[in-house]
């Protein structure tokens, strides 16, 4: 029998819940560099590629010709911008979380190939291995109402807070992720909040998404959607 999630259902303009472990739970990030290259993969496939920009430095004679290979690759590279929107995110040492709008029926799945293809090469690569990073295929899972989506990031938001006991500080901003995006104190172009704050007050600290993360703890009614 197929795990929770690993079958999945694609339908256009629709919210689904993205997410994957390392096999045998191992981790997948060691160290900030993984984390950097992983976001740094994120906003290439997610933010607007300037195809005719990238042209024009091709015929541009001083620029050297490892630099154009690079701008080729670029070039060749699959890009998201119109047909994925990452609502929210958190990366764990071992997993990772996604909340994603798709614009078309399977833009999820090159989305989501790509990404990790990309990626486990590079980890394969810098740390001398071969072989599958991941358990399995990513799952996905269709949302289905507001309310829903709406606990979904807070889901995934505290997922840090797993962490308290070995990290110092605060655990929500030690781990990369969408929050600070949500309290306003970061403008991350590739990253969609306003269908989610628009439920919350900017000017009311009781109604705010801030509280609403720090004080949501009970999350039964997601429970079919999130990590087992």
């Amino acid at each position: 029998m197929p795990s929770r999630n690993s079958v999945k259902l694609y339908v256009e303009n629709s919210y689904y819940h993205i997410y994957n472990r390392g096999v045998e739970k191992r981790i997948i990030f060691q160290d900030d560099q993984d984390y950097a290259v992983f976001l740094r993969y994120l906003k290439t496939y997610l933010s607007p590629k300037d195809v005719d920009g990238l042209r024009k430095q091709l015929v541009n004679s001083e620029i050297p010709w490892n630099e154009k290979d690079k701008i080729l690759r670029e070039i060749r590279l699959n890009n998201f911008n119109e047909e994925i929107y990452l609502i929210a995110f958190c990366l764990m040492p071992n997993h990772f979380h996604f909340l994603i709008k798709q614009n078309s029926s399977y833009s999820i799945d090159t989305f989501m190939n790509s990404l990790v293809t990309r990626y486990v090469m590079y980890f394969n690569r810098k740390y001398n291995r071969v072989g599958p990073l991941f358990q399995g295929v990513y799952k996905a899972v269709l949302v289905e109402s507001e309310s829903q989506l709406l606990y979904l990031t807070c889901y995934i938001h505290r997922n840090p807070l797993s962490l308290v006991t070995i990290q110092k500080g605060d655990p929500l901003s030690k781990q990369p992720s969408s929050y600070y995006d949500y309290l306003g104190l970061r403008g991350t172009e590739w990253i969609k909040c306003k269908d989610i704050l628009i439920f919350f007050s900017k000017t009311n600290p009781k109604m705010s998404y801030k509280s609403f993360v720090e004080q949501t703890t009970d999350f039964t009614n997601i429970q079919p959607l999130i990590l087992e």
